[in-house]
């Protein structure tokens, strides 16, 4: 079993994924080990969003490339708006077994905190050789979620430092933010906290959980009936 802080020399074995098992112990966070999986030509690749509170509130973005889920924590959610550049931090590759993942990462352990499956889907190339447009900082893909749809970019700036771009198409919007009206998840159709309570969260939790959802819009007070005037006509 992995445990969190062994020498990566003892993980060499994980390839990829070594970095995510040394970060985590499997006896005590309820995330899937990480074993890399196998692409299938007839198989569309995966992608996923998963909206994480852990330290702080930010969207992971993930994409399926060779038999792994390569990983951007995108501080405040995509944006629709074509001219907004949205900072992704390229974090360590994730095993395709955690795209089903939605629940409560335990107080203590490595992220954690609640975790949504805010979107998902499948994702295509615009870019002709992958490797060489992450190598170059600039891969361009179309996405058919159910929430991100038409043509993005990543585009990196330095290190690990990116930005995740929406190029202007049809699904672009300069008012629409998807954040506040497709909060939930696709999945399970809850909110954080719903999500938080379902999986047992501690109190401090399910209190970081409940400010990561929007804030609920006040109903509007019912108007009075109106009423016809009584008649005053006295009966034949």
């Amino acid at each position: 079993m992995a445990k969190r802080n062994a020498p990566l020399d003892d993980l060499s074995r994980y390839g990829r994924l070594a970095e995510y098992n040394r970060k985590r112990r499997f006896d005590v966070t309820p995330e899937p080990p990480g074993r890399a999986g196998k692409k299938k030509a007839t198989r569309a690749l995966e992608f996923v969003v998963q909206k994480h509170r852990a330290s702080h509130l930010h969207y992971d973005f993930r994409i399926e490339h060779e038999g792994v889920m390569l990983s951007w924590a995108v501080a405040k959610g995509p944006s629709l708006d074509s001219s907004v550049r949205r900072l992704a931090m390229m974090t360590e590759p994730h095993p395709m077994d955690y795209n089903d993942f939605e629940g409560v990462i335990p107080e203590g352990e490595y992220g954690g905190g609640t975790v949504m499956i805010w979107d998902r889907g499948t994702w295509e190339p615009e870019s002709p050789d992958v490797n060489r447009a992450l190598a170059k900082g600039d891969l361009k893909m179309r996405l058919h979620g159910k929430k991100m749809k038409g043509s993005w970019v990543l585009v990196r700036m330095r290190d690990r430092q990116w930005l995740l771009i929406k190029h202007r198409d049809a699904y672009a919007s300069a008012t629409e933010d998807l954040t506040l009206s497709k909060a939930k998840s696709v999945v399970s159709r809850r909110g954080m906290v719903g999500i938080a309570r379902a999986a047992g969260a501690s109190p401090r939790q399910l209190e970081q959980a409940a400010g990561a959802d929007p804030p609920r819009t006040p109903a509007s007070p019912a108007r009075p009936t109106a009423h016809p005037p009584r008649s005053t006509a006295k009966p034949a």
